[in-house]
């Protein structure tokens, strides 16, 4: 017997966790669930984040610039607990009221800035230290064109897709078909992209290749949901080569290993406060 459909009430409330691997986490209102001050490194830069798609971002960005010699992008990365529910201690919360991670101090400014969302991020230190956003007005623009085209297609991919086929309690045939379809339309617009250009915004590796291939470079490779059959993500050929091309990067594959706690041990490096740290 099937069951009744839902009707929702006329005023919603949260009476119970809905179920699912994060329900423990989830609540409708904002601001912290307790005190706690978060840790302070020897470097300018401190990053509170933890190695999902927005947070191997930021890592992958700093292991770029200091690839490139720019000491100054030396960084502490500090471990948040995403699902012990660290990121609404008082001290993360007034970096970020989001409670999201990743989220940036830099106390190289009077006073500290604080610098939260995963774009916002990529975005301010390309500008700080001048690296990966292209100075003139016609690459600056079709970099940011697709940065922030990942920062409003990903929820589709990661709350969508992502939610209702790897972690919702149940599987329902609509939610999945609906997600699943506008995934793959996302894949489709890259491919076409990645078919006339080596990177996204051009000729140049910039940061909206670091945006978009931690979320959608990763699903092609088979590393995000495990899902890259079910979306036959062979058929993205250009994706594929993109996504290989960037994985190959040095700086990549050590940002992966920042703030990561699952998956092989020797890819594991929980905090990162010197580059040995990563050796």
């Amino acid at each position: 017997m099937s069951k009744a459909p839902y009707t929702p009430p006329k005023v919603w409330t949260h009476d119970a966790p809905s179920g699912g691997e994060f329900a423990n986490i989830n609540r409708p209102v904002a601001g912290p669930t307790h005190d706690k001050v978060l840790p302070v490194g020897k470097h300018p830069l401190q990053l509170y984040s933890l190695a999902t798609p927005n947070g191997v971002k930021v890592t992958i960005l700093l292991e770029e610039l200091l690839a490139l010699g720019v000491t100054a992008a030396e960084y502490d990365a500090w471990l948040i607990r995403i699902g012990e529910g660290e990121q609404f201690s008082s001290g993360f919360v007034e970096i970020n009221p989001n409670s999201k991670i990743p989220a940036l101090l830099d106390r190289s400014e009077e006073p500290a800035i604080r610098v939260f969302e995963s774009g916002s991020i990529l975005l301010y230190l390309a500008e700080k230290f001048g690296h990966f956003l292209p100075s003139d007005r016609a690459g600056r623009t079709e970099t940011l064109n697709w940065l922030f085209w990942q920062m409003g297609a990903a929820p589709y991919l990661g709350g969508g897709f992502g939610h209702f086929y790897a972690y919702a309690p149940e599987k329902f045939e609509y939610p999945i078909n609906r997600f699943t379809m506008e995934a793959k339309r996302q894949l489709d617009v890259l491919d076409r992209r990645l078919s006339e250009n080596r990177y996204l915004a051009g000729d140049s590796y910039t940061i909206a290749d670091i945006a978009v291939w931690s979320w959608y470079g990763q699903l092609v490779l088979g590393n995000l949901y495990s899902a890259a059959e079910f979306l036959n993500v062979q058929q993205y050929t250009h994706v594929q080569r993109w996504a290989q091309e960037i994985a190959k990067r040095p700086a990549v594959l050590r940002g992966q290993r920042v703030n990561r706690t699952w998956g092989d041990e020797a890819s594991q490096v929980p905090e990162r406060h010197q580059a040995a740290d990563l050796d």
